[in-house]
């Protein structure tokens, strides 16, 4: 909706990872080279940790992208808690080898190696990426790395990408998995973006869907995101898209730092944060604090403002349906 009354050619603050809008903020940069850095190695395991929503997938989006096809063939594996031995049914029919579920063990690593060898003869690498890896048990990160054991003429089977969140840093630093420890050759974490860097993604990110100072943004808009926000891109997409829809039903053209903070607070209680606490049954109504009527005076009035926008919004909708409606008569 809003793209239409902004003149957008498309939403700029989608959720789903997308390579087209990649910020190359310091951080990223810094990820970048150390996953360069780590292909050129041509084995072992290369980590990238992040916090949700930093932008680890995006990332690797990034890379891929600028990947030689005819050089590297890559599967990827999103993990839940999985067993040592369904990670590695994962990672073969990840790399294309079907009928992995009736075949023992020794057979599917004796098919992987002959599809390892196939793909050395025609010159290709094979690079596997696990994600969300702090949900894998012991036995399953020691089956990846039981898999990068794996040589043929000399040359590893498998490089492998770990993206995960920051608490398999801790994991991977205990003493179970001393050997895949000493097979990492490249190690980050990502961070989230600085105060300047979150109004760098912003106006990037319009910028790539057609945005021409409309809506202005006050300056002040940025600061109140990023304190919002604390950095994380997925996090200010969100913010950021609820934003530009509040502008849009009040018809709006200018982005205001009272609707960054309006928005914030619907957000907030949207995922069932920042009420307001009533008062314990061992209380009487009339004990409120001053702050707390305050408070809960604040939190009617954002409900209240935040009804009559869904007010519009199913207004708009309504309009917008009818219109479709008549055009197809």
């Amino acid at each position: 909706m809003y793209e239409d009354f902004y003149h957008f050619t498309g939403l700029p603050f989608l959720l789903t990872p997308d390579r087209r809008f990649f910020f190359d903020s310091s951080g990223h940069n810094r990820a970048i080279s150390h996953l360069v850095y780590g292909l050129s190695q041509e084995e072992g395991f290369i980590v990238i940790t992040g916090e949700v929503g930093a932008g680890k997938t995006t990332l690797v989006e990034r890379l891929w992208s600028q990947l030689d096809r005819e050089t590297y063939v890559m599967a990827r594996v999103v993990t839940t808690q999985v067993s040592g031995d369904d990670l590695l049914r994962l990672t073969m029919a990840s790399f294309g080898l079907s009928d992995t579920q009736g075949a023992d063990k020794s057979t599917l690593l004796l098919r992987f190696e002959r599809l390892v060898r196939e793909h050395r003869d025609a010159g290709r690498r094979m690079l596997l990426l696990v994600d969300e890896v702090q949900n894998l048990t012991l036995p399953a990160l020691e089956e990846l790395r039981m898999l990068s054991n794996i040589t043929v003429d000399g040359h590893a089977s498998v490089q492998t990408i770990l993206l995960g969140q920051p608490q398999f840093r801790p994991i991977l630093a205990s003493q179970d998995l001393e050997q895949l420890r000493q097979r990492v050759l490249a190690s980050y974490h990502l961070g989230p973006l600085t105060e300047a860097e979150t109004k760098g993604y912003i106006e990037h990110r319009l910028r790539l869907v057609g945005w021409s100072a409309d809506p202005i943004f006050d300056e002040d808009v940025f600061p109140a995101v990023y304190r919002h926000t604390g950095g994380i891109p997925r996090r200010i997409n969100t913010l950021c898209s609820r934003v530009l829809l509040y502008g849009a039903l009040e018809d709006s053209h200018r982005i205001t730092a009272a609707m960054v903070q309006a928005t914030a607070e619907e957000l907030s209680a949207d995922l069932g944060a920042g009420g307001v606490a009533l008062p314990r049954n061992t209380r009487d109504a009339a004990e409120i604090s001053s702050a707390e009527l305050d408070l809960l005076t604040a939190r009617i009035e954002a409900l209240e403002r935040k009804s009559s926008r869904h007010d519009r919004l199913a207004k708009h909708l309504l309009d917008l349906v009818e219109a479709l409606g008549e055009g197809k008569r």
